[in-house]
């Protein structure tokens, strides 16, 4: 085993289960096989992300609102409350990002002309690039990510974890224990 160890050959989630099983083998690790699974490949695509982003200068924090302001389409503006709504974060948390995308020159903010209650962030000119040019090597990332899979297999993927997402949603109904 630590052969396979030194060599990276192991599979780490196997080997938990297994040991598992050795110490406690009146328990169901079955959902380690997915779950597990799931979080290591998570925490490594977030490492990934997180690195490919940062070399634009960006957080993960401020894409979120650059892609949520490219997404909404010409003229690529949105308040604080609808980009929350776009499943950022709190209002709040939204302005702490818009506050620095502000100072770095990517989105400006404007008034409403007919309501000057109303506050929108905009992306500018620097921002609409930066945004198209990160999120274009951010798709080239994840596409070499799911390199080893078959467009047939991340269908089916994509299928299972809508459904594994519906899942755990549904748990959240069910009573715990």
């Amino acid at each position: 085993m630590a052969e396979r160890r030194a060599t990276g050959d192991v599979d780490a989630v196997a080997m938990v289960i297994e040991e598992w099983a050795r110490e406690r083998p009146e328990l169901d690790t079955a959902p380690l096989e997915v779950l597990a699974r799931l979080h290591r490949s998570f925490l490594r695509y977030s490492t990934r992300l997180t690195a490919s982003i940062e070399r634009h200068g960006l957080s993960v924090a401020g894409f979120d609102v650059l892609t949520a302001l490219r997404r909404s389409g010409a003229p690529y503006r949105l308040t604080a409350g609808r980009l929350a709504d776009a499943g950022l974060v709190s209002s709040a948390g939204v302005t702490l990002r818009i506050d620095r995308l502000e100072k770095d020159g990517l989105i400006v903010r404007e008034r409403d002309a007919e309501d000057r209650r109303v506050v929108y962030s905009r992306l500018t000119d620097e921002g609409l690039a930066k945004v198209d040019q990160v999120f274009a090597e951010h798709l080239d990332n994840e596409r070499r990510m799911l390199g080893g899979m078959s467009p047939a297999e991340c269908r089916q993927l994509a299928r299972l974890l809508r459904k594994l997402e519906h899942s755990i949603l549904a748990s959240d109904e069910e009573p715990a224990g």
